[in-house]
């Protein structure tokens, strides 16, 4: 595929490198090349888009994009198939009885208005939602951010991201007072040792492992760890494997914390010139209980409070409490406390999707001030992306029950302020009170109390955990709330909504997606979307004007540009500034913020390196404004999950990802040859187990849990290897719910609910 990507970069794509303009190319002459950033995932590749009478004839790696540099994975190369399937969404759909008839745009925009207009009236503002995404472009969260918040007056505002981004932003939050990694890509080419928490990079960020394994053959001295619940594809290129037991990745860290300050790992300068010391509350609970409530309430700290406070993680209880050998975890130990090596950390879901996600993310981060391991090339904790835009327009545009723009919070008298002053809203207009999170918005329906609800660009009736209560709930409540659905093809979201919009999909639309090394980039439209659809931020804003708030959202021959270059407002001047709209139009491979003077910023908070950066001696937190620019290293313990295997339900479920599909798959199945690849969803299971079970591969099983339960196929010795009493499904097929057995307990400081740990029990069908 490499070869092929070359190959084709060449001798067919000579016509459009390096500019913001698309060219004349190929072998006849009869293709139009464009630019754009890949559809999946947050790492952000750029591609070659070619494009012959409004539609997508070949794609390949953009050569001159840094992050990919050419190449693509399985799913990139297939990207054109996610725009042609048989059964596109291609007019505005209202439900009539069991089905649905046709209606004009005029009439959904308009019903849609209504059914808001009427719910706030008889209800209040905290009756209505809408429900976005990580694969919101930042133009299109933008505006529903606006709307609902400069507009509507309500805050009841969240994206899927919470689901899988959450923790990461409250972990980076609560260390450095401002979201997303200090580092870059640019960190793989510099480390000595590479450490995956929870990370199946291989499947999930295949072109970023590219880049790992390249970094090992160039020099064979950097070593891989796999710190792992299971044996995935990337186990096989690890040095060393720590298969842990769930949950046992907070008593690993602690260890390893435990081992700089009790054995000469400290760096006594970086912590006395840059960090200060806290710990929090302890025992906080799962989520699991409607209208659940939590603040924690951190307590300063000095080293010798936490040196006694991590005394306890001796390599024996960790041992004991992770299940890996005293040996690894010394060996791993070691690694973090060496001087001279330098330490990248990447993570993703296995340390997100946690009832302790916003733990292990202060603790990882914790490991790298310790040791004074960031800020220097190939040092740093790195928190990978699941969506396109889950970084650049939930995080950065703030499309968060409780978010504003540029690391703003509606609790704060100043940046509501600034948000009414930019909007140009009455002062006082944006509630100070968070709105409902993901997993609270969802109960708010089920309990009848969320009248109207609008999802874009996400299909939470796959997604959602304890799905069946909220799916059913929905159902039982059909005429006491209204489901509005903007999609490309029919999903099960889309089989529960009152109202179906037709959406454009990927470049049949412009956009600015956001990776996961605060890299913006810009695209234009290059196909034609088919029948009547409509991009989501013509909808919102569409919405929004039928609703009379055209002084907030004025007539534009360019709603992408606006938008986007009046979100860069908020940017300015805090250490978040993105480049403008014209800027990413004319960049191949986009641009990093903190965007200034015309340069990107490759390393945030190093004096020299950071425009921002200007007091202490390597580094400056200035984003740290309540700890007086020092960065926060925390204290967390242990605590076990939510649930735990019993003599009942005596196996541990995770649940995730494969490498040829896509979240639920409503894209991705719909490529004939990723269809093909992996065509249903699967169960692992420990060949031991499988014996017991009286197994063989393909076989049915029955996963059942206290909510719920599902059937499907035994895959044993595949690609993914668990451990005895655990097994792994892959989400992707809408058929199976697999969401039905999963258990909605959450972290309580990010809300991310844990797909990662349950208790089921398991039977031949």
């Amino acid at each position: 595929m490499k070869g092929l990507a070359a190959a084709a970069a060449a001798s067919a794509l000579t016509g459009c490198r390096s500019t913001g303009s698309s060219g004349e190319s190929g072998l006849d002459g009869s293709l139009k090349w464009g630019k754009a950033p890949c559809r999946f995932c947050g790492t952000g590749c750029g591609v070659l888009v070619g494009v012959r009478k409004g539609r997508i004839e070949a794609v390949t790696g953009d050569p001159d994009c840094p992050v990919n540099r050419g190449t693509l994975c399985a799913k990139g190369y297939h990207l054109p198939g996610i725009l042609y399937g048989d059964d596109r969404i291609t007019r505005p759909l209202l439900r009539k009885g069991d089905g649905y008839e046709p209606i004009s745009w005029d009439q959904a925009i308009t019903l849609i208005a209504q059914k808001y207009q009427e719910a706030i009236d008889k209800h209040g503002r905290n009756s209505v939602g809408i429900y976005g995404s990580g694969q919101w472009t930042i133009p299109e969260g933008y505006a529903a951010l606006k709307w609902f918040k400069g507009g509507l007056r309500s805050n009841n505002i969240d994206p899927n991201a919470r689901l899988c981004m959450g923790s990461a932003v409250t972990g980076h939050m609560t260390t450095y007072g401002s979201d997303e990694p200090a580092g870059a890509y640019d960190d793989i080419e510099y480390a000595d040792a590479i450490v995956l928490w929870g990370n199946n990079m291989a499947e999930m960020h295949p072109v970023l492992f590219n880049r790992v394994l390249a970094r090992k053959r160039q020099a064979p001295h950097v070593q891989l760890i796999d710190i792992t619940t299971r044996r995935t594809p990337t186990s096989a290129y690890a040095d060393l494997v720590m298969l842990m037991k769930p949950q046992g990745d907070l008593a690993i860290a602690n260890g390893i914390a435990r081992h700089l300050v009790h054995h000469s790992g400290l760096d006594q300068q970086f912590v006395d010139d840059h960090c200060t010391l806290r710990k929090g509350k302890t025992n906080i609970g799962y989520g699991t209980e409607d209208h659940f409530k939590f603040q924690d309430k951190p307590e300063p700290i000095d080293l010798e409070q936490y040196r006694e406070l991590v005394a306890p993680y001796t390599p024996e209880r960790v041992a004991e409490l992770a299940g890996v050998s005293v040996a690894d975890l010394k060996t791993l130990a070691e690694i973090y406390a060496a001087k001279q090596t330098r330490v990248l950390s990447l993570w993703c879901m296995g340390v997100n999707q946690h009832v302790r996600g916003t733990w292990m993310n202060n603790l990882i981060h914790g490991l790298h001030l310790l040791s004074g391991k960031i800020g220097v090339p190939g040092s740093t904790p790195f928190s990978l992306t699941g969506q396109p835009s889950a970084c650049g327009t939930c995080r950065e545009v703030g499309t968060l029950a409780h978010g504003l723009p540029a690391d703003g919070h509606v609790k704060v008298p100043e940046h509501r302020a600034k948000a009414e002053k930019i909007w140009k809203v009455k002062p006082g207009t944006i509630d100070p009170k968070p709105g409902l999170h993901a997993m609270a918005m969802f109960r708010a329906l089920d309990r009848g109390d969320l009248k109207v609800m609008w999802v874009q660009v996400t299909n939470p009736f796959v997604t959602v955990p304890n799905l069946r209560r909220y799916r059913d709930g929905k159902k039982k409540k059909r005429d006491d709330s209204f489901l509005i659905v903007s999609d490309i093809y029919p999903t099960p979201t889309t089989a529960l909504a009152d109202l179906i919009l037709p959406s454009c999909g990927w470049v049949e639309k412009a956009g600015v997606f956001g990776n996961s090394e605060r890299r913006h980039q810009q695209w234009e439209q290059l196909a034609k979307p088919p029948g009547e659809a409509k991009p989501d931020v013509w909808q919102t804003v569409a919405v929004a004007r039928k609703m009379g708030l055209t002084e907030i959202f004025p007539e534009t021959d360019s709603l992408e540009r606006d938008l986007y270059n009046e979100f860069r407002e908020f940017t300015l001047g805090v250490g978040k500034d993105v480049p403008t709209y014209e800027t990413l139009q004319a960049t191949h491979g986009g641009l990093r913020w903190p965007y200034v003077d015309g340069k990107e910023t490759i390393y945030r908070y190093v004096v020299g390196a950071d425009p921002y950066a200007k007091k202490g001696t390597r580094m400056d937190f200035y984003k740290a404004k309540k700890t007086g620019g020092r960065a926060v290293i925390w204290f967390r313990p242990w605590e076990p999950a939510a649930e735990s295997p019993d003599e009942e339900y005596p196996f541990w479920l995770c649940t995730g990802r494969v490498l040829e599909h896509w979240h639920t798959g409503s894209m991705t199945r719909r490529v004939p040859q990723l269809h093909r690849a992996v065509p249903r969803t699967y169960c692992e299971v420990h060949p031991e187990d499988a014996q017991q079970l009286g197994l063989r591969p393909g076989d049915k099983l029955r996963i059942t849990s206290r909510r719920g339960s599902c059937e499907l196929q035994a895959s044993i010795g595949g690609r993914g290897k668990p451990q005895r009493g655990q097994l792994f499904v892959p989400f992707f097929d809408e058929s199976v719910a697999i969401n039905d057995v999963t258990l909605d307990a959450y972290c309580p400081i990010s809300k991310e609910p844990d797909y990662k740990k349950c208790a089921v029990k398991v039977e031949r069908v």
